[in-house]
């Protein structure tokens, strides 16, 4: 019995507060019940400008990127994809304007109920200021980022959903929605199946050893300068951040002309004394060996800096401890310098390896992904990134460079956020 009083006071339609909900289905008659006029005109009038601006917009906008048009020569469908995603947005802010509208009626007559005095438009404007003025500050920036990254993102995923590719382009040609008919050829159809999953296994390694052996660099060369017998420390540092200070791309394609088969001073002036000559271009394995090295060499000095840094900061007496315990160099480096600078550093680490997963840079600068392979369309250096540059500005295949990049997108948000997660740093952050 008493349930059902509740639910009867809970819906009786006679309250204030229902009654300027149900009003505020037409924007400001909510606000006019509440005796807010100037508020309920405001309301009416940015629904009437919204409607009158963006219906016909609007219109096309959702109908486009349902059908992506039914005329070809005539509809663009890259055109009308554009156009809806804006008109999602578009009205996701105006649902949102709509939303509030109701959530304001709501609340002026919940505070009608309880005979409260609502605030003047002047208080209103004041109370505005003071809360809601970082919001309304941010909110530029909030719709560049809509669409600056936010727009060309959805528009990509969209695009790894249809089938765009230079066979099949507007406007002589209309695109369909075809699902996931381009996620199960990546692994079905078999140049497509050779090709993926060779280029992901070389981008797996690259970034697993390529990085891990930076770091091991970086962070060798690091307790190395720091030990108390080394002199002339900021010396030995300063050059040794120095490949950090010249242009990475300036490097590489020093490092291009050094490992040329023919000319190169590495073959010509170093392995010929001892008789070798590596096809450091032209054979797959060595391409990789070569990049590696190089990215080896490229990427120790930022770790360097990093560790070098971190080390400055262990305290002296957790050593001085250690050594009236008996304790050795290794346990010294085991128990109290690497749990120190990795749970300073483990997230930046992490980046380290999500930056390498996309470095376009070094692959594509030093032999452009090269040498070709057979019974592929993508280099046998290839990694994932650059394989879906070939794919978008070479081949014109966009459907597909599309739905790789999701599946990139994927590795690297969940490696990253599942090391995060384990890191002891992300674990006592907001703790204190």
């Amino acid at each position: 019995m008493v349930a059902n009083q509740n639910t009867e006071k809970k819906f009786d339609m006679t309250q204030p507060r229902n009654i300027a909900t149900i009003l505020s289905i037409i924007p400001g008659f909510g606000q006019f019940y509440n005796k807010r006029i100037i508020k309920g005109l405001l309301f009416l009038i940015i629904t009437v400008a919204f409607l009158i601006a963006f219906w016909d917009f609007l219109d096309i906008g959702i109908w486009g990127l349902f059908t992506l048009g039914t005329i070809p020569r005539e509809h663009h469908s890259i055109q009308l994809l554009i156009q809806g995603l804006i008109s999602l947005i578009v009205l996701a802010f105006g649902l949102g304007i709509y939303a509030y509208n109701f959530l304001d009626a709501r609340k002026d007559a919940i505070a009608k109920e309880h005979e409260k005095t609502n605030p003047t438009l002047l208080q209103g404007v004041r109370d505005f200021y003071n809360n809601g003025f970082p919001y309304f500050m941010i909110l530029p920036g909030l719709l560049m980022l809509l669409f600056i990254v936010v727009l060309p993102l959805v528009f990509m995923i969209g695009l790894a959903f249809t089938d765009y590719n230079q066979y099949n382009a507007p406007p002589r040609n209309l695109l369909n929605w075809i699902g996931f008919q381009n996620f199960t050829d990546l692994v079905q159809i078999d140049i497509w199946k050779d090709t993926f999953f060779n280029v992901f296994t070389w981008t797996i390694v690259w970034t697993v050893v390529a990085t891990t052996l930076q770091i091991v660099l970086g962070l060798f060369l690091a307790l190395l300068v720091n030990d108390k017998r080394i002199k002339f420390k900021r010396t030995i540092r300063t050059f040794l951040i120095l490949p950090w200070a010249v242009p990475a791309f300036v490097s590489i394609l020093i490092f291009s002309a050094l490992f040329n088969p023919t000319f190169g001073a590495i073959n010509r002036d170093i392995l010929s004394q001892f008789n070798l000559m590596i096809p450091w271009l032209s054979d797959p394995f060595w391409a990789k060996v070569a990049l590696i090295m190089i990215q080896t060499w490229l990427g120790f000095p930022f770790v360097f800096a990093l560790f070098t840094g971190v080390l400055q900061s262990v305290p002296t007496d957790m050593y001085e401890a250690a050594d009236v315990d008996g304790g050795t160099r290794w346990q010294k480096l085991k128990f109290i310098t690497l749990p120190h600078i990795l749970f300073a550093t483990a997230p930046l680490l992490i980046m380290q390896y999500a930056q390498n997963f996309n470095n376009f840079n070094i692959i594509y600068l030093f032999n452009e992904g090269l040498p070709a392979v057979r019974g592929q369309n993508a280099g046998g250096t290839d990694i994932l990134i650059s394989w879906v540059y070939k794919l978008t500005f070479e081949t014109n295949q966009y459907n597909m460079a599309a739905a790789i990049t999701i599946i990139m997108g994927i590795i690297v948000m969940g490696f990253a956020f599942y090391q995060f997660r384990k890191t002891a740093s992300f674990k006592e952050e907001g703790r204190y």
